[in-house]
């Protein structure tokens, strides 16, 4: 789907960056507090992110992490047009996946990074 060195992840709150390449927003909600403009976003892609219901089981709990990855794989495969979808638009390029979360470590775009790159 994509080329593994291609695609990295970062908080949208992070200054934008020329090495970000395609900068593309993968949460369901709209960053609280940020406006389009310092987003300097290319695409925001919301179908890619977990449903609401798993995000709001996850909470960012760290105690919770394991099992909403397993969670959201299944909610990826179950749903594979928006994946083909985001695959297709970062094809060939530099993209940058951005989140909203404060763990950059835990968070939706780092489980979504791993899924791209083991269909790639």
């Amino acid at each position: 789907m994509a080329t593994r060195a291609t695609v990295q992840i970062k908080r949208v709150y992070d200054s934008p960056a020329r090495t970000d390449g395609l900068r593309i927003l993968v949460d369901r909600l709209w960053p609280r507090g940020l406006s389009r403009e310092a987003a300097a976003l290319d695409e925001w892609m919301p179908d890619v992110a977990p449903s609401a219901a798993l995000r709001k089981w996850f909470g960012h709990d760290p105690a919770r992490w394991t099992a909403f990855q397993q969670r959201y794989r299944r909610e990826l495969d179950a749903r594979p047009e928006p994946i083909h979808a985001l695959a297709a638009r970062i094809r060939g390029h530099r993209a940058t996946l951005l989140f909203g979360a404060k763990d950059v470590e835990r968070n939706q775009a780092a489980v979504l990074r791993s899924y791209l790159m083991k269909k790639a």
